[in-house]
C-alpha cells in the first residue's frame, strides 16, 4: 500500500468500502467497531480498549489538530492513555495532512505511519455506522490488492487484557500515604494521572498478580479489551479480596469482573457503545450524566449475588452501567470517569474512593 493508493475494506459478511490509503503501508485485520466521538483520536487510537480493533470514527474530519509530541511527568505520559496505538486500523471520512493546535508536532499520517498502523479514508463511514449498527459489529480487513493479502482475525479467540496489561509492578505517587492497588486490566493512563492527582501511593499491578499478597487500602481495577470471561484468574482473586471488606472500585472492564465476582454474568453487546455523549441515570433518583465510554460487553444485572444492586443505567438502551454492594465499600461502573478525552462530568469519582480509603 502507498499513500492515496485505493485501498478497500472489506468485512465478513462480503460488503466492500473503497477508499485511499494513508498511515502504514500495509494490510490489517480486526472486529470493525465505530465512535461518535467528535475529537480526542490521539486518546482513543492509544486507548488500550482498542486492541484488536478497527476503528471508525464517525466524525467527517480527522487529523486537523494534528498530534502531540511525546512527553511524560513522573513516568506518565501527558498526552497519551498509553505508550503506544493499540487500534489495529482507522477508518475515516475525510483526513487533514494539514493540522493547527499550539500542541500539534505532527500529522496524524506521519504517527500512523511511526506506529505502523493502516487507515483508510474517503469511506463513508455514515454508510458504514449504520451497517455496524443494523447488523452489529463485525470482523473486517483492510487490503490493497488480494483479498487473501489478510486474513480475518476475530479478537475474541484471544486473552486481549493479557497483551493490553502492564508486564510488572509500577509505582506512583508519596510514599507513606494511603496505598491502592490498580490491577491493570489495560489502563488509560488517565486513570493513573487522577489516581496520583489525589496524594495516594499507587501500585499497578499486571491482570494475572495476585494483588491479595499487598497490603493496600484500596484496590481498583481498570477497563481493558475484549472479552471479561477470559479474566477468570482475576475474577478469582477479586472474590478473595472481598473477604477485607477494603474498598474496591472497578472501570469499564473493572464493572465487568468486579459484577462476575459478585455472581452475575456478561454479554456481548450488538455494537456496543464507543462515545463522549452516553448519558447514564443514577438508580432510584433523577441525577443523570454524560459519559465517555468504550466497551463491547455488559452485565446482566438480573444475576447479581444478594447484597448486590445497579447502580447506574443507561438512558438510550436501558442496559447496565454499574452495580455497588449494599453495605460494603464496592462499586463499579461502565463508563469512564477519567474521561480523556471527555467529558469530565463524573470525574469526582476518584475523590470520592479515595474518601473511603
Amino acid at each position: 500500500m502507498y499513500k492515496n493508493r485505493p485501498v478497500r475494506l472489506i468485512l465478513e459478511n462480503g460488503m466492500i468500502f473503497h477508499g485511499q490509503s494513508f498511515g502504514a503501508e500495509k494490510a490489517t485485520s480486526g472486529e470493525v467497531v465505530f465512535s461518535t466521538a467528535m475529537v480526542g483520536y490521539p486518546e482513543s487510537l492509544t486507548d488500550p480498549s482498542y486492541e484488536g480493533q478497527i476503528l471508525t470514527l464517525t466524525y467527517p474530519i480527522i487529523g486537523n489538530y494534528g498530534v502531540p509530541a511525546y512527553s511524560e511527568t513522573d513516568g506518565i505520559s501527558d498526552f497519551f492513555e498509553s505508550s503506544h496505538i493499540h487500534a489495529k486500523g482507522l477508518i475515516v471520512q475525510d483526513r487533514s495532512d494539514e493540522y493547527s493546535h499550539w500542541n500539534g508536532k505532527k500529522s496524524l499520517n506521519d504517527w500512523l505511519r511511526e506506529e505502523g498502523i493502516p487507515a483508510v479514508s474517503g469511506i463513508d463511514t455514515r454508510m458504514l455506522t449504520k451497517i455496524l449498527r443494523e447488523k452489529g459489529a463485525m470482523l473486517g480487513k483492510i487490503v490493497s490488492d488480494e483479498e487473501d493479502e489478510a486474513d480475518f482475525y476475530d479478537p475474541e479467540t484471544e486473552n486481549l487484557v493479557a497483551r493490553a496489561s502492564c508486564r510488572e509492578v509500577m509505582e506512583y505517587g508519596p510514599r507513606g500515604a494511603k496505598k491502592v492497588v490498580l490491577v491493570d486490566c489495560g489502563a488509560k493512563l488517565n486513570i493513573v494521572r487522577e489516581l496520583v492527582r489525589q496524594q495516594i501511593h499507587l501500585i499497578r499491578v499486571p491482570w494475572d498478580y495476585d494483588f491479595n499478597e499487598i497490603d493496600y487500602d484500596g484496590l481498583m481495577i481498570s477497563n481493558g479489551p475484549g472479552n471479561p470471561d477470559h479474566c477468570t484468574l482475576t475474577v478469582a482473586r477479586l472474590r478473595e479480596a472481598m473477604k477485607k471488606e477494603k474498598p474496591i472500585f472497578g472501570i469499564c472492564m473493572g464493572n465487568q469482573l468486579l459484577a462476575k465476582a459478585a455472581g452475575a454474568e456478561i454479554y456481548k453487546l450488538k455494537y456496543g457503545h464507543r462515545s463522549h455523549n452516553q448519558p447514564v441515570r443514577m438508580v432510584g433518583s433523577n441525577r443523570c450524566f454524560v459519559t465517555s465510554q468504550n466497551h463491547g460487553y455488559a452485565v446482566d444485572e438480573s444475576r447479581l449475588g444478594a447484597g448486590w444492586e445497579p447502580w447506574f443505567l443507561n438512558m438510550n438502551d436501558g442496559t447496565n452501567e454499574g452495580i455497588r454492594h449494599k453495605t460494603k465499600p464496592f462499586c463499579s461502573v461502565q463508563f469512564h470517569p477519567e474521561a480523556a478525552g471527555g467529558p469530565t462530568d463524573t470525574r469526582f469519582f476518584f475523590g470520592e474512593f479515595v474518601k473511603m480509603l
